[in-house]
């Protein structure tokens, strides 16, 4: 939505700049080679459609840079907010997260109210991101809980491949495990996490036939999941208590799916959780909540 820094970012990948280049530059010219790279990009955008990430193979998340290209979605989950405070108050915060509030003489840090419930457990020891993609969300989660052990898990070998990259690039080889699976198929048994993050398809088949061209050069077995979009979803809620801790707590986007979980669930009050720099369709929900619903859950 913001084209001059779509076409600042073409300029400055052209130029092997990063953003927090000396604003001196503004006024230097570019060299006849260079103007030629910075059009061939410009003339994809725009007759393509293609979308800038792919063109220059980075995107942002949590604050991160991330390799990305056609085998995996570009990163833009609003659930990167809940990271960054590293979902407070369900979970208490490290070090990390204090700059991200206000701390004044050893005051709690004021934390942005998305709606989780305040719980302040201790921190989780183990995470797992289902429909991992690019890793963008286990790594992230990675920075954010230090000391977590996190299972990055897709079902698709060329996403998991650009995963591994960005691991590797993080150098988070010791702490994001990633695992080839349909869902929760192939996760051991005996692992229980105290979270679960999921950015799963869940577009539906009439958003699905009018995407705009941008969206078509993303893998579309990660943006479809049936009629209603919630192929993936129903499969979830149902299989996610046997690997989530007592007290664990699951977190799923769902997007423009919110309105259909509702109506195949009209007896079950989600917890949609807001958020600051806007998004929706992301609810949280307990063991405890997942228990109680298990029957509803298991008719699907």
């Amino acid at each position: 939505t913001d084209e001059f820094a779509e076409a600042s970012a073409i300029v400055l990948h052209s130029l092997s700049l990063d953003w927090a280049a000396n604003e001196q530059i503004l006024d230097c010219r570019l060299t006849t080679s260079e103007k030629q790279q910075v059009l061939s990009l410009l003339e994809e955008r725009i007759a393509e459609r293609k979308p800038l990430s792919y063109l220059i193979n980075l995107a942002y998340f949590c604050d991160l840079p991330f390799y990305v290209d056609e085998r995996v979605l570009i990163p833009r989950s609003p659930i990167a907010e809940l990271i960054r405070q590293q979902f407070h108050p369900y979970f208490d915060v490290n070090e990390l997260a204090k700059p991200l509030g206000a701390t004044v003489n050893g005051q709690p840090a004021v934390f942005y109210d998305h709606g989780l419930d305040m719980k302040q457990l201790s921190q989780p020891e183990r995470i797992l991101d289902l429909c991992t993609g690019s890793g963008c969300i286990a790594i992230a989660l990675a920075t954010r809980f230090v000391d977590a052990l996190v299972d990055a898990v897709d079902i698709d070998k060329g996403a998991l491949e650009v995963a591994m990259v960005n691991v590797d690039h993080h150098d988070l080889g010791h702490q994001v495990n990633v695992i080839e699976s349909d869902l929760f198929a192939k996760i051991p048994a005996e692992n229980q996490y105290e979270l679960i993050v999921t950015n799963p398809p869940y577009v539906d088949a009439a958003i699905m036939a009018d995407l705009p061209p941008e969206f078509l050069y993303e893998p579309e077995q990660a943006l479809a999941a049936g009629q209603d979009g919630l192929d993936l979803v129903h499969r979830i809620l149902f299989e996610a208590p046997e690997y989530l801790s007592p007290e664990g707590l699951l977190v799923c986007e769902v997007g423009d799916s919110e309105w259909a979980l509702r109506q195949a669930y009209p007896d079950i009050q989600f917890d949609w959780l807001k958020f600051a720099l806007g998004g929706h369709g992301i609810f949280a929900i307990t063991f405890d909540e997942l228990m109680a619903h298990r029957e509803l859950f298991a008719h699907y």
